[in-house]
């Protein structure tokens, strides 16, 4: 029988084998473009570079989002039923009071960001708040609580990262792969094989780390999904939250396709893909898995 507890389960159980598999496909590009060149240094290079980055990222990836995003901190005195709901909630959850960061845009949407609880954001659009019922609101802050509690916002950075640092690595292969000394003489069979792969995965790579990308973005939706309506006790609030954010037409104006995975819904509005290359699950297929599980 289906519930919201095996449902839980089963997400993150996937959501493991999703990164470890991204991992193991990262250090393999690494491996056969460092086997390629003759460099075993390439790799350690490459190694070193990524982890600095990660570093970076994991420190001030908050601030770069909420930059990109043109959010402002909420003062209670300005919205205190806001500061109520999030902090009530995370009462519940067990976390920290996040910082509440609030988007001048009547598009309905939000997304939480920052490296742990401790230093966690909730930052919702002015739409989403004006045109929510209060049920309604609560399930959505739920799963932005439910996203910091299963650590997904640092997963999404790493994530992130990972998915820069192949493209980097394609792209400084293709550029400077073929100034290199390539005569055969000085190549040994298997470094020929190498270089051949190499080529390859230099055009594939990028594709395949942004389609694990997206592949662990759906899965952490539908975990914070599931979470949140632990949480509140009321996957209709949620599922009907979202039913509305769906109908509602209007882009984000700060998204893009680097932030996009961060929000509760997707906000490039009229940009189809196919399910493939979307960074969240379908909201019909979200909207039954709440209200299936309600009914068990």
């Amino acid at each position: 029988m289906a519930t919201l507890y095996n449902q839980y389960d089963k997400n993150i159980r996937l959501t493991w084998f999703y990164i470890t598999l991204f991992l193991v496909f990262v250090i393999g590009v690494g491996y056969v473009f460092a086997g390629a060149m003759g460099e075993s240094t390439i790799l350690y290079g490459a190694v070193l570079f990524s982890v600095g980055m990660s570093v970076a990222s994991y420190w001030w990836s908050d601030r770069i989002v909420l930059s990109m995003s043109s959010a402002h901190e909420l003062d209670p005195r300005e919205n205190l039923e806001i500061y109520r709901l999030v902090e009530n909630l995370a009462i519940t959850a067990g976390l920290p009071l996040p910082k509440i960061y609030i988007m001048e845009d009547s598009a309905m949407n939000a997304f939480a960001t920052g490296r742990n609880p401790e230093h966690a954001v909730i930052c919702l659009t002015t739409g989403i708040i004006d045109r929510l019922e209060k049920n309604e609101l609560e399930g959505v802050i739920a799963h932005e609580l439910s996203h910091i509690g299963n650590r997904d916002t640092l997963v999404a950075t790493v994530v992130v990262i990972l998915v820069g640092f192949v493209a980097l690595l394609a792209d400084w292969f293709r550029h400077f792969a073929f100034f290199s000394d390539r005569d055969n003489d000085h190549r040994g069979q298997a470094q020929a094989l190498f270089f051949i792969a190499a080529i390859i995965l230099s055009i594939l790579a990028p594709f395949f780390a942004m389609l694990l990308q997206f592949a662990i973005s759906r899965k952490r939706e539908f975990l914070a999904d599931a979470s949140g309506a632990l949480l509140t006790r009321y996957p209709e609030g949620l599922a009907s939250a979202l039913e509305k954010i769906s109908g509602d037409t209007e882009p984000l104006e700060a998204a893009n396709r680097a932030t996009a995975h961060l929000y509760i819904s997707n906000p490039l509005k009229g940009q189809h893909f196919s399910k493939f290359f979307m960074t969240h699950p379908p909201i019909e297929d979200r909207i039954a898995a709440l209200r299936g599980m309600e009914q068990k």
